[in-house]
């Protein structure tokens, strides 16, 4: 399978926020957008000068399958950005697809805005979801509890 990341349009984002909507990717994914407006307003935001956030789409063998992007970005900061992905294709779910995604993505930011130190949460049982940090080279900096749940804190610095 060959991973690469593509551009985000408002046409991918609308694909996006329909495909994440699945009970599946709700359980494990919060998202700040509730309906698709609030998602397109969010990716116009990210389009602007200046804009603290910044996404690209995952393709698998030419397939649009997920997004992955990053926000707060601070290069300044502590960590300089938060990172978030998600892969709505569930045939590929535990395939290394997400891994991948993230490893080109990362290297990315890191030539094109600097950002070396990044942060990322995830609930505690998305076990995926810590592997997929964990072979990125995150490293758990704080368990909680947020809303009943266990969550977690990864840093890659």
């Amino acid at each position: 399978m060959t991973i690469s990341l593509g551009a985000r349009t408002a046409e991918t984002v609308a694909v996006f926020f329909q495909n994440a909507q699945s009970p599946a990717i709700r359980r494990t994914l919060p998202m700040k957008a509730k309906t698709p407006e609030d998602a397109l307003a969010d990716f116009q935001d990210t389009q602007k000068p200046g804009a603290r956030s910044y996404g690209r789409t995952i393709y698998a063998d030419g397939q649009y399958v997920g997004d992955v992007w990053c926000y707060g970005m601070d290069p300044v900061g502590d960590p300089q950005a938060m990172v978030s992905y998600c892969i709505f294709a569930p045939e590929l779910w535990g395939q290394g697809a997400a891994t991948t995604a993230l490893g080109l993505f990362l290297e990315e930011i890191r030539a094109r805005f600097g950002l070396e130190r990044i942060g990322a949460f995830t609930f505690a049982a998305n076990t995926a979801s810590v592997r997929v940090l964990e072979k990125n080279g995150f490293q758990l900096a704080e368990a909680f509890v947020e809303d009943g749940v266990e969550s977690a804190y990864y840093l890659r610095q």
